[in-house]
């Protein structure tokens, strides 16, 4: 994040504005409505301008801005042992440069940095201290967007986007919140409660009588609703995070990350997904390596069990999918016995997402009809599959977790029939941006990962449709 958005409140501070053309026009509209004073330093200057602050309390300063007026106003005013006039920068809590001269607005810049004012260069990112966003007003509701810019076409086509779908009285929900926020303090003391409290009113028929406009009958139900207010009964949510892409996650998924109050979390899932989870939802790392398990899968389950029987909402946030080799059967085997609610909400499994994005179908009627999902290693770290069911030639193998065990598993397959030239894919962080795949057959695929820089997560493809992944990649890797 190269700039951290705030929000400023200008009611009753002066702005100067050095330029008096259109785009100092815009900028007066914006900061007037933010009960700001604009003032204009410029020779000329348009007539709705001038119009426009004189309506505000600003002035105009017929002059222009030259590479030595800071310079200038000070010695003036040390000449005359009088506060320095309008031009001097430091009278102001922003400044706008807006003028056609770069080397102008690159003063201003400069002049500004030394006296500590928020100073912004119109259309020049370099010498900006501040950026004007995309603004969706729906006051007391406000949302903004920048580009850093970089963009500002974006921004504009995101704020249209979001105003789009965003109802046009949600001010007024806004509005209505505050109006009852005191109430609800004293009548719910625990913070977390509270927040479940307006979540659970903005889907009801309360929030939606605001935004239908019928403020009067919400008014009337608060009171009721807030005197029967009970502690929620907590619940778990079983949430398959995908392989790592965070926009392979589902609505649903990404709906309760973010109405959660507690996120465990596995080594599986990708920082960028997690920065989805709500900010301040407590996260804890349950992850698990091989002969490495941060905390024990026992440890797990009495974790969800605890925080949903104190009333929490308990995100359990697993890659890929929670019940493909991913053990939700076992954590919700141990909700179920000790009532705790819960839901699970499907993921897209690594098999199918590592496949597609290395170019890999895992089935195509020239090469396979059947696919069998497999793990690398059971539960005490062994390797027991049903070798001979495996030796089909129109049959493709998606082996989950099994790098370790890989080479032993290879042995197997040949030794029971499978032909050496089978191609098989290794393929590391699938659907990361350093997404890596190694290729080779049966016989030769251990040679090939030993030569390249493999790290965990993998997942390995064996079948004939590996060989269609040099016509059918598309995504760019390392």
């Amino acid at each position: 994040m190269d700039v951290l958005p705030i929000y400023l409140k200008l009611t009753g501070h002066r702005w100067l504005c050095v330029g008096g053309c259109g785009v100092a026009l815009r900028k007066a509209r914006l900061l007037s409505q933010a009960h700001a004073s604009v003032d204009i330093l410029s020779p000329d200057i348009l007539p709705e301008l001038l119009e426009l602050i004189e309506q505000n309390g600003g002035k105009h300063y017929a002059q222009g801005y030259t590479l030595d007026h800071a310079k200038q106003a000070l010695a003036q005013a040390e000449q005359n042992d009088t506060p320095p006039y309008c031009p001097f920068l430091s009278h102001y809590r922003l400044v706008i440069a807006s003028t056609d001269d770069k080397a102008i607005n690159a003063q201003v810049f400069t002049d500004c940095e030394r006296l500590g004012v928020l100073v912004n260069s119109v259309d020049d990112p370099p010498h900006c201290r501040f950026i004007v966003p995309a603004i969706i007003d729906r006051s007391p509701l406000l949302m903004s967007i920048s580009t850093n810019g970089n963009a500002p076409v974006i921004a504009r086509q995101m704020r249209t986007k979001i105003e789009a779908t965003t109802p046009a009285r949600m001010g007024e929900l806004v509005q209505f919140s505050g109006d009852w926020r005191a109430d609800s303090k004293r009548a719910i003391k625990n913070p977390d409660e509270r927040r479940i409290f307006w979540e659970n009113l903005y889907a009801s028929p309360i929030g939606e009588s605001v935004l239908a406009g019928n403020r009067e009958v919400a008014d009337k139900q608060m009171p009721k609703l807030l005197d029967d207010w009970r502690t929620p009964t907590g619940e778990v949510y079983l949430v398959g995070a995908g392989p790592g892409d965070p926009e392979l996650l589902t609505f649903k998924a990404l709906r309760l990350m973010q109405q959660a109050d507690v996120v465990l979390y596995d080594r599986l899932v990708s920082p960028e997904i997690l920065n989805l989870v709500r900010r301040d939802a407590d996260r804890i790392y349950v992850g698990k390596a091989k002969s490495n398990h941060a905390v024990p899968q026992g440890g797990i389950n009495q974790l969800l069990v605890e925080h949903a029987k104190a009333g929490k909402r308990v995100c359990r946030l697993k890659g890929g999918d929670p019940f493909i080799f991913g053990r939700g059967g076992e954590e919700i085997e141990e909700l179920f016995e000790r009532n705790v609610p819960f839901q699970v909400v499907p993921g897209i499994t690594a098999g199918s997402a590592c496949g597609a994005y290395a170019g890999i179908p895992l089935t195509h009627r020239d090469h396979a009809q059947s696919v069998r999902f497999l793990t690398g290693h059971l539960k005490d770290g062994t390797i027991n599959l049903p070798w001979s069911e495996l030796v089909y030639e129109w049959q493709t193998l998606v082996i989950y977790m099994g790098l370790s065990g890989l080479p032993t598993i290879m042995e197997q397959l040949q030794a029971h029939g499978l032909r050496p030239d089978m191609p098989v894919a290794l393929i590391s962080k699938g659907t990361l941006p350093d997404q890596k795949v190694v290729t080779g057959t049966i016989a030769t695929i251990m040679d090939e990962i030993e030569k390249a820089d493999i790290d965990s997560p993998t997942l390995t493809i064996v079948g004939s449709v590996v060989s269609l992944r040099d016509k059918l990649k598309w995504y760019k890797e390392e």
